[in-house]
């Protein structure tokens, strides 16, 4: 699928991935329509990249996702790709008696069950486009997870699966899917709630870069991306998935003893 002149809704374009996916997105003739819960970060966004579209919308409410999909059916009707981008990454301890039972399940609002309820909305649109894509934005972690941000590793693992399911469904149709699986990656979700020792020292990819594999892999028609270490993570799954679960999980240990100190 060639990348231009379609329009394309990203959700979570305000920052990270998703915004650098509309600047390129709109170099390359696109209309961009990028959604943000936070009305100042799109204001911010739109003058950061002249002609992209904006709609303040929240990913995890069902009300305000049917709200979207009115306004980008009188807008913007010829919808031809739908991003599922945003999302929120966490470092949880399940030992932290402190969490609400509403907070602890955030990441399966926004990561899963926003992207599950945006393609239910929005499929009869792409269904009615000549050629379309739904772009679901996992990660590397769903192949391996990493104990310290359980819920959001479930999400994604989720994702995987449910991209799976969604590619078989649609396989008659003219509606791709395509699951990018980005590694670690230099954007405010990766670096907001980690340190580099809960990382275990490893650098981010580039978002620029990240994003050139992301063009790159849509327009060969690849439906699983899997940039750098989400590849190894793709692989190690398969043939040691314990041995790399341990690896990625040592640091759970040194949470678990602040926790302990803690109470």
């Amino acid at each position: 699928m060639k990348l231009t002149n379609r329009t394309i809704l990203i959700t979570g374009g305000t920052s990270g991935i998703g915004m650098e996916l509309a600047r390129r997105l709109l170099e390359r003739g696109n209309r961009v329509v990028i959604t943000g819960r936070d009305q100042t970060k799109l204001d911010k966004a739109r003058q950061a990249m002249p002609g992209v579209e904006t709609i303040q919308s929240d990913a995890s409410d069902p009300a305000a996702i049917e709200a979207l999909h009115r306004e980008m059916s009188t807008r913007f009707p010829g919808l031809d790709v739908l991003v599922n981008n945003a999302g929120i990454m966490r470092k949880l301890d399940v030992r932290d008696a402190s969490r609400s039972l509403v907070d602890v399940s955030r990441e399966i609002e926004i990561n899963l069950s926003g992207p599950v309820r945006m393609v239910q909305q929005f499929l009869p649109l792409l269904l009615a486009r000549p050629e379309a894509a739904i772009v679901n934005v996992s990660s590397g972690l769903a192949f391996v997870p990493l104990a310290i941000a359980p819920v959001y590793s479930a999400t994604k693992a989720a994702m995987h699966s449910y991209s799976q399911s969604l590619r078989l469904q649609l396989g008659k149709t003219k509606v791709a899917v395509i699951e990018l699986a980005p590694p670690g990656t230099e954007t405010p979700l990766f670096n907001g709630d980690f340190t580099k020792e809960d990382l275990g020292g490893v650098k981010g990819m580039d978002v620029k870069v990240l994003v050139e594999h992301a063009i790159a892999g849509i327009e060969k028609g690849r439906t699983e991306i899997r940039p750098g270490v989400s590849n190894v993570l793709k692989w190690a799954s398969r043939v040691v998935p314990n041995f790399m679960a341990k690896q990625l999980g040592k640091t759970a240990d040194r949470m678990g003893a602040r926790t302990a100190q803690a109470t």
